[in-house]
């Protein structure tokens, strides 16, 4: 493929310079390699907010302890 030679060519129609960077957009979007994208770290005060056992436990009792602090 010579430097000069185009990528596409439209072969209907006459697209306006807005459809055209739609197009190219979309096509360098959709030829990109993904990249696996690094899990954000969680905050200090986000982590607060979960408790670490947050699992309900069945059991006598467990109705009221699921309310409670733990």
């Amino acid at each position: 493929m010579s430097a000069e030679e185009p990528l596409f060519r439209i072969v209907r129609g006459v697209p306006t310079a807005e459809e055209l960077a739609a197009l190219v957009g979309a096509i360098m979007v959709r030829t990109r390699p993904t990249q696996a994208a690094a899990p954000a770290p969680v905050s200090q005060w986000a982590r607060s907010a979960r408790p670490a056992l947050a699992r309900p436990v069945a059991g006598v009792g467990a109705w009221r302890a699921s309310g409670l602090p733990r």
